[in-house]
């Protein structure tokens, strides 16, 4: 097999084999030797407004993210083009090769029934409740909290690109790859990236994630004003629904109200666009899914009466009603990826186990009801738990609520994001930040803290130091002193059940 060797805008070599490996929508891939990158050539000759998009793409932006502080993370959540090539005509992208944990490890049930072992976890596998349930192997699923974690890193990736001005343009589980049994996603096409006001969209985007300006503006030319295009805010609205889906497993706006007998493509393109719903709209039920029309492979996930949205928590309750009545119009008013980030990792200390060792979720966020269960399988909770309500200092001795919760549960683990408001789990997170202070175990029917890693962790009732290396035990009322530092944190311990 032949290799062609070139040189890279950046002056490095590039060599792949001259064999057509995989075809997009607008580019065709050849491997590397060793499989290290790939090679994505343009199908349409090269013409200067792309040449001059990909050299900002692989130059200036790509120094600015992956050449300051957390660089190293991002290497793990973007899939970003290193730099570009010529082969006659045709101008490519020199791109990473997808981690081993992108592909599908056991594919589908019954001895990989589709063939789809060896080939890309694109999103769109693991949104759809009768994929899970009928095809795909239980071992490529992962539990609840997996999502919830894959979730983190897509809203964590798209902050960035929104903080350095980019949007993405094509953001939909087409996109990016994800491993539901280690909670990692990955952004893909970032060769398409739109800088607004110097390079438009190469795409409008995937049907199901474009935003609802987009589609009822989408009959008008390109270069008319009123012609809304990909940007930040119609990232917002994709991100939306991702978050949506996959925690969810059904999208947001696809109930069953009929727009157009006669006209399926117009139909839909009001269902998208100017006539847009939640079908879990509080006071609008024309758009909800009708029982009757819900296949048993679907179930509980297609019936937002089995699992409605809200046990997603109140952080993402909040960002979903947001997101989907006020912002699904008004496109200023949509939650933007940092809110997102934050929600959903507040949400992540919400979680408990669910009892019942076979629940397919595993994790369910905790109601605070007296007698909460796991909406997924029904488990009711049983005994005791605390939860630690997390204050903040803000003067000398003056603390206040932050509006966060920590559910306790055996094993579970206090980090020092919890115990100081100005430390935030994100990735510029130091070596010695990732190592957790504290655990909670059940011993002898009580909820026990273990100091790790607090040197200030004080009982504040009895002024009792609780040394590292020591432990506490958790009662309804007590008051522990995490940190002395200036924004060091309180908690008040509440038993429930």
């Amino acid at each position: 097999m032949a290799i062609i060797t070139l040189t890279a805008a950046d002056g490095s070599e590039v060599q792949f084999y001259d064999e057509l490996k995989a075809s997009g929508g607008m580019k065709d891939v050849y491997f590397s030797l060793n499989r290290d990158y790939v090679v994505a050539f343009y199908r349409t000759p090269a013409v200067a407004a792309v040449e001059e998009r990909l050299a900002v793409i692989t130059g200036i932006y790509r120094e600015r993210i992956f050449n300051q502080a957390g660089g190293d993370y991002w290497k793990k959540v973007f899939c970003w083009p290193t730099t570009t090539v010529k082969y006659r005509e045709y101008i490519g992208v020199v791109v990473p090769f997808y981690s081993d944990d992108f592909f599908f490890k056991f594919g589908s049930r019954n001895e990989d029934m589709l063939g789809i072992k060896g080939r890309e976890k694109e999103g769109k596998w693991f949104t759809s409740p009768s994929n899970r349930s009928k095809y795909l192997d239980p071992r490529e699923l992962g539990n609840w909290l997996q999502q919830l974690k894959i979730c983190i890193m897509i809203a964590r990736g798209v902050r960035r690109m929104h903080a350095a001005g980019l949007a993405h343009s094509d953001l939909s589980y087409k996109n990016i790859l994800i491993d539901p049994s280690s909670g990692r996603a990955c952004l893909i096409d970032m060769d398409g990236l739109v800088v607004p006001g110097k390079f438009p969209p190469d795409v409008v985007g995937t049907p199901d994630f474009i935003a609802p300006e987009c589609v009822m503006t989408a009959h008008l030319k390109r270069d008319d004003p009123a012609r809304k295009l990909p940007s930040i805010s119609t990232d917002e609205h994709a991100l939306a629904v991702l978050i949506y889906m996959y925690l969810l497993l059904r999208h947001p706006l696809r109930g069953d109200k009929c727009h157009d007998l006669n006209d399926t493509q117009h139909d839909d393109e009001l269902a998208m666009g100017a006539q847009a719903l939640f079908i879990e709209h509080p006071t609008d039920d024309s758009n909800r899914v009708r029982p009757e029309n819900i296949k048993p492979a679907e179930l509980p996930w297609k019936d937002p009466a089995l699992i409605p949205y809200t046990v997603t928590g109140p952080y993402l309750t909040e960002l979903f009603q947001r997101a989907f009545i006020e912002g699904l119009h008004k496109p200023a008013a949509r939650p933007t990826a940092d809110e997102w980030e934050r929600a959903l990792v507040k949400t992540v200390d919400l979680l408990q186990p669910c009892a019942n060792k076979s629940c397919e979720q595993g994790w369910y966020v905790f109601s605070n009801q007296t007698q909460p269960i796991c909406p997924f399988c029904n488990t009711p909770f049983v005994g005791k738990l605390p939860v630690l309500n997390l204050y903040s200092s803000h003067a000398q001795g003056s603390f206040r609520p932050d509006n966060h919760r920590l559910m306790v549960y055996s094993g579970q683990s206090l980090f020092v994001w919890h115990t100081n408001r100005d430390i935030y789990p994100n990735e510029k997170l130091n070596d010695a930040q990732k190592k957790r202070v504290g655990y909670f175990v059940l011993h002898d029917n009580n909820w026990l803290l273990v100091n790790e890693g607090m040197p200030d962790l004080l009982d504040v009732k009895n002024k009792t130091p609780v040394p590292i290396g020591g432990n506490i035990a958790l009662t309804d009322g007590l008051q522990l002193l995490l940190s002395k530092e200036s924004d060091g944190r309180l908690v008040i311990v509440q038993m429930v059940g």
